[in-house]
């Protein structure tokens, strides 16, 4: 797919993997809007690229998505990349009763939304000539990590669900791709890293994008990196092997 010329809005595009794809379609020439809840990150992020169009939007709330769909398409006639980034992670006992409204948020926010907006976008999007959604899922989607299942079944279940989407809009206008992270340096797991002691941080967000943007230049379906590329590409009895290894320690 192009990066040049085009009209994108990224939801949770304030910080991490959202931000990094943000400047990578600003340094394309493209039209680029971000969303996320806070607008203090979001005027961060303005700070460091002046270009990005901002608008606080909290993907969890029903409402706020389809106001956010109506604005953008409004003040952005042009608009035909809807990246699908916005997402939380949660370490999870199942055995403790806990917050269950916590939890229902993560899903909510992790698959409802993508599911979401993307129907809520697809009748504007084929209207235009070329257009493309974009889902970042995760390598956890593929060998889960079992001390935050519901984060990994989300980000599982959002690859299920890229697949199917992209099955119904073959033939359009709409390209379906799906940005397969691994661990990447950003703050959607550092609060937990740092209770585990965990030193290794994953890979920068500079390297992992610089990693992926050959493969969205090709128009590739899956666009994956480092760890989470093995994952893609792990046959079965490769799988179960990896979840074994990464699940050797503590889960609770």
């Amino acid at each position: 797919m192009r990066l040049s010329g085009r009209t994108v809005l990224i939801t949770g595009g304030a910080t991490g993997i959202g931000l990094g794809l943000a400047e990578a379609f600003v340094k394309g020439g493209s039209t680029v809007i971000i969303c996320g809840r806070r607008a203090q990150r979001l005027e961060e992020a303005k700070a460091k690229l002046p270009a990005l169009h901002t608008r606080v939007c909290d993907v969890a709330d029903a409402d706020q998505r389809r106001d956010l769909i109506r604005w953008v398409t409004s003040e952005f006639p042009d608009f035909d990349v809807l990246v699908n980034n916005a997402g939380i992670q949660r370490e999870v006992d199942l055995w403790a009763e806990g917050d269950w409204e916590a939890r229902r948020q993560e899903i909510t926010i992790n698959l409802d939304a993508p599911i979401h907006l993307s129907t809520l976008a697809i009748p504007h999007l084929l209207q235009r000539p070329q257009a493309a959604i974009i889902n970042v899922s995760s390598g956890l989607g593929f060998t889960p990590m079992a001390r935050m299942p519901i984060y990994c079944a989300t980000k599982a279940a959002l690859h299920s669900f890229t697949m199917s989407l992209r099955r119904q809009l073959r033939g359009t206008s709409v390209e379906v791709i799906e940005v397969i992270p691994p661990m990447v340096d950003t703050e959607l797991d550092q609060g937990a890293r740092e209770r585990r002691g965990q030193t290794y941080r994953g890979v920068s967000v500079e390297e992992f994008i610089a990693g992926i943007l050959p493969g969205l230049e090709r128009g590739d379906a899956e666009v994956a990196y480092g760890t989470a590329e093995r994952g893609r590409q792990a046959s079965r009895a490769e799988i179960d092997e990896i979840f074994e290894r990464m699940n050797a320690g503590p889960v609770r």
